[in-house]
């Protein structure tokens, strides 16, 4: 009896533990009913699994039994677990998850879960970089993370972005962040193509950062590209059309305000010979035309991940001539080879090409936006022969003969690489090996024809040619230990990582061309000028982390790292970089578990010190100049001088940081707040510092002075509204950073010298930030002889301030930076826009120091109308006094208030319905027009409020001189996925 029910027990438990090779098949969709692409699928406690493909459908064939338990898993999605129980279809339906902690960062060397973050890191995802068209990599991260700034030095399509994480750390080092572009890390992002990108990741303070050592002092810009994410192969076909426009015109006077002018100013010609009425600036604005196109493939399988794709864009700036042009190609491949070896590579060949324009120059010097507005509207474009006018007065050419008539190109090639392997030795080890490579090749080439420009006539032609050629590797070896035990989650990494870079650079410059048909160098018969060089640079370096979680409740994270360089001195040579954060997850503690408002919060504190090597290669050595060449005998020799004093003492920058912020989630996740506050003291600043005579050096790269940067960042989001049809959220963050020079050399340094012979504008004071203006406290006009007077140290009025009486006239660093993003939803319908602003930050435009100086044959702004003619007149502007700028010093004359807010970008799209779609056999369609910089509020008077004629200058910054601006832009795009 007891061996029968033994059998009839084997026959009922038997199909539950029996295992057999079965096929399943289903659909996942979300709230909505809409398929989900990409969702992982696998059998519980195995790694035996797929993905859906694009319509949310799956296939899955396993050896499985009905007591085996699927697991369907997604970003930003709860999980789902669906026993099999002997079915052959599973479908699923999947909700957004309310625990948006479980979301995946990637750190340095790794990836850690939102909750388990203890240091200050912004993420930016790809639906936030989709969400807007550009083509630089700066544009897309201005606004999205507190305490990045993005400084937009010019409107230019060639021209890059500066960009500073929590405010400038240097004075002659570099301040621009570390860039690493899966792996590989590097400096230039004009060549990235975005489209290629997946998510950004900033790491703002050092208990982040510090991984990354000495190149980690101004941040860290992790950039991850995209993987397929379908088992089916998906092609998706991006492109866009975009026309631009300058926003914003300055009036000047016309040919009969100019004639009365110089007439004022003694100027006298044969004025029947000029008597056009021409519009430089509409000569020389124009439309500018962007073309985009993207294709891409991506998919998976269970051992395979790839993602392929090519791009193209042409993008003609608002002034004349001015031109990108980028072929981008990709390829990005991942295999498992079997359960312990992993292989992958990241591969990346950009072809670059770029026209610039000259500005924040001088007519006289060849500057275009200044000689749109200085040169007077009398003459025409072209003399009878051919060549470009010039100013009656003056050989100053019309802007057109810089934009028209040189032929200048700048072009490129960059190869940037990586090939990883991952090995699995045992269980929770993973040892992976990373070679990484970035190699460019750029050639500038110029021709000035002999014949067309008064300069070319000059120089009888000229051609220039510059070469450029650098090459980087980088090898990484790390041993990662991950594992939970209980309660306890300990997650250990070491490593050493071993970089190199190569430099080669070469100019020759050739004069006096018989003719304009040979263009190249050798053209010329003379040549003016040849050089060449090479350099190295190299470092080794070993790192350490480890992330402690107790009860998800308590975090720790820990790193060091210790660099070499040789950049360095022997005696210097190693920096050594700790960090230590702590973090507490109060909101699962038991007092707040079951808070039905509080759905998270967490505090988080951090420590750590960070370098800075971004100084000149062989800085330290006592180096050999050459060209110090003497006859003897009559014939020239070579010969050599020290060029710099040797230091072997020149170390590191070393910026110590400390970082405390909380992180709060409230209504299930629906408000979302992050706060810190910071504070970053920098010392040992490599700063070029006078010498005593004696030493027969006036200066020398010294570790003197100090600086120091603080402040508060704050962010928060909402999701107002989410329903089936409409759905509403808004991002919203602000920054304020505090910038001061706490110890420097005893002198002030000045710097920033503005055309014209007035001075330099900007100053380096210990007690003060950098970017401070400086110059005199303009007074006003004399009402008597029409003279301006200035306010001396003492407050007295003067016409001849000595330069004693300068002082501080403005602070080119903004109180704060905001932006404010909101994204609306109704069925298809989309529609974001953007607001992004700067408050409290001055200018000193510069440009009107040309456009009302009223003391050469310049034409001037309209401004000039009201200018003192007579004794009596009550004004602002001072009489025409030709050859003296004593009425046009630098001054607060010139100072305004350049804080502003854009309407950043705005865009509206529409999504095609999926059963429409399905009749015209394509899984997604999208349609959308952006506006980018489509208003701007601001009561500065020149062409743009956000421009630097001194680009990503650490000292020099709130300058306006003729720089090319921002444009407007509207954008009409498409989107489709086969």
């Amino acid at each position: 009896m007891k061996t029968t029910k033994r059998l009839l027990l084997l026959v009922i438990l038997l199909p539950l533990f029996s295992v057999a090779q079965v096929t399943i098949k289903g659909k996942v969709t979300d709230g909505n009913n809409q398929p989900i692409p990409g969702v992982s699928i696998l059998v519980k406690g195995t790694e035996k699994g797929t993905t859906t493909n694009f319509d949310g459908l799956y296939t899955l064939s396993a050896n499985v039994n009905s007591a085996s338990i699927l697991v369907f898993s997604y970003l930003g999605m709860t999980s789902v677990e669906e026993p099999i129980n002997g079915r052959s279809t599973i479908n699923v339906m999947m909700q957004e998850s309310t625990e948006a902690l479980n979301e995946i960062v990637v750190i340095g060397y790794g990836a850690q879960q939102k909750k388990d973050i203890t240091g200050s890191v912004s993420q930016i995802k790809s639906e936030v970089l989709e969400s807007r068209s550009n083509a630089q990599i700066g544009s897309l991260l201005q606004g999205q993370a507190t305490g990045v700034e993005v400084l937009a030095n010019s409107g230019k399509p060639s021209a890059g972005l500066s960009i500073r994480i929590r405010g400038t750390n240097s004075i002659t080092s570099g301040s621009e962040p570390l860039y690493v572009v899966d792996g590989v890390p590097t400096t230039d992002t004009r060549s990235i193509n975005p489209a290629d990108i997946e998510s950004i990741s900033v790491l703002k303070d050092a208990s982040s950062a510090a991984i990354y050592g000495a190149q980690g002092a101004n941040g860290v810009v992790l950039i991850t590209t995209k993987r397929g994410t379908t088992e089916k192969p998906k092609l998706t076909f991006d492109t866009y059309l975009g026309v631009s426009q300058v926003w914003n015109t300055l009036p000047v006077l016309n040919g009969e305000q100019y004639r009365d002018l110089m007439t004022e100013l003694g100027q006298t010609t044969d004025w029947d010979r000029f008597n056009q009425n021409t519009d430089w600036q509409q000569e020389i604005f124009q439309n500018g035309i962007s073309n985009n196109y993207q294709l891409a493939m991506s998919g998976r399988n269970e051992g395979s991940n790839y993602y392929v794709s090519a791009g193209y864009t042409n993008q003609e700036g608002v002034v004349k001539s001015s031109e990108l042009e980028r072929f981008n190609f990709k390829i990005n491949f991942d295999q498992d080879i079997n359960e312990w070896l992993k292989v992958g590579t990241r591969i990346a060949y950009t072809q670059y090409k770029d026209v610039d324009v000259n500005d924040n120059n001088a007519v006289n010097q060849g500057g275009v936006l200044l000689g749109a507005l200085t040169t007077p509207a009398n003459i025409g474009i072209f003399n009878e022969d051919g060549s470009f006018t010039s100013n009656p007065f003056q050989n100053w050419e019309n802007p057109l003969a810089s934009t028209d008539g040189l032929d200048r190109e700048f072009n490129s090639q960059r190869f940037l690489g990586n090939l990883y392997f991952e090995i699995k030795p045992i269980k929770n080890f993973t040892f992976k090996t990373n070679v990484g490579i970035d190699n460019s090749f750029g050639v500038f080439d110029s021709f000035l024809d002999p014949f067309r420009t008064g300069f070319g006539r000059a120089l009888q032609g000229r051609s220039i040619n510059s070469t450029n050629k650098s090459s980087y590797y980088i090898v990484e070896n790390t041993l990662s230990y991950n594992n939970t035990l209980n309660n306890h989650k300990i997650e250990a990494l070491i490593g050493s990582v071993n970089q190199k870079n190569k430099f080669e650079n070469s100019y020759i410059e050739t004069r006096n061309f018989a003719s304009a048909t040979v263009t190249t160098a050798n053209g010329g018969s003379e040549i003016f000028g040849a050089t060449a060089d090479k350099a190295e640079k190299a470092n080794s370096s070993f790192l350490g982390r480890l992330n402690y979680a107790y009860d998800d409740k308590y975090l720790v994270t820990a790193n060091f790292r210790a660099d070499g360089s040789s950049v360095f001195g022997p005696n210097k040579r190693w920096g050594y970089f700790p960090s230590f954060s702590l973090g507490w997850r109060m909101s699962q503690e038991n007092f707040l578990k079951d808070s039905k408002t509080l759905s998270d919060l967490k505090l988080r504190a951090g420590w750590g010190i960070v370098g800075n090597d971004q100084i000149q290669n062989y800085a330290y050595l006592g180096r050999v100049g050459s060209g110090a060449n003497y006859p003897i005998g009559g014939v020239v020799q070579p010969g050599t001088f020290p060029a710099s004093i040797e230091n072997l003492e020149l170390k590191w920058e070393e910026s110590n940081q400390t970082n405390v912020g909380i992180d709060v989630s409230l209504f299930n996740n629906k408000v979302n707040i992050v706060a810190d506050v910071y504070i970053k003291r920098t010392k040992d600043l490599l700063f070029d510092a006078p010498l005593p005579n004696a030493t027969g050096f006036t200066s020398a790269i010294q570790n003197i002075g100090e600086l120091e940067n603080k402040g508060i960042e704050f962010s928060v989001s909402t999701k107002n509204i989410n329903s089936e049809n409409f759905n509403w959220d808004t991002n919203f963050n602000i920054s304020f950073n505090r910038n001061e020079i706490t110890r420097l050399v005893d002198s002030d340094v000045f710097q920033g010298g503005i055309a014209g012979g007035r001075g330099e504008a900007a100053l380096i004071r210990e007690g003060e930030p950098l970017g401070i203006l400086y110059g005199y406290i303009y007074g006003g006009v004399d009402p008597q002889t029409g003279n301006a007077f200035y306010l001396d140290r003492n407050g007295v009025s003067t016409f001849t301030p000595s330069a004693d009486d300068r002082t501080i006239i403005g602070d080119a660093n903004p109180d704060f930076t905001y932006s404010l993003t909101n994204n609306f939803s109704y069925k298809g319908f989309t529609l974001m826009i953007y607001l992004q602003g700067s408050q409290g930050n001055d200018m000193l435009n510069a440009t009107r120091i040309e456009t009302e100086g009223l003391i050469d044959p310049k034409n001037q702004s309209i401004a000039v109308l009201d200018r003192w003619r007579q004794p009596g007149d009550i004004t602002t502007i001072p009489r025409a006094v030709f050859g003296n700028s004593d009425n046009s010093r630098v001054s607060t004359r010139f100072i305004e208030d350049a804080s502003y807010l854009r309407v950043k970008a705005l865009t509206l799209g529409y999504k095609f319905p999926k059963n429409m779609l399905d009749k015209i056999n394509l899984s997604a369609l999208r349609l959308y027009v952006t506006g980018e910089n489509l208003l701007t509020f601001t009561d500065y008077s020149g062409f743009d409020p956000e421009v630097n004629a001194f680009g990503g200058s650490n000292t020099i910054r709130g300058i306006d001189f003729g720089t090319y601006p921002q444009s407007r832009t509207t954008l009409f795009g498409l989107s489709v996925t086969f």
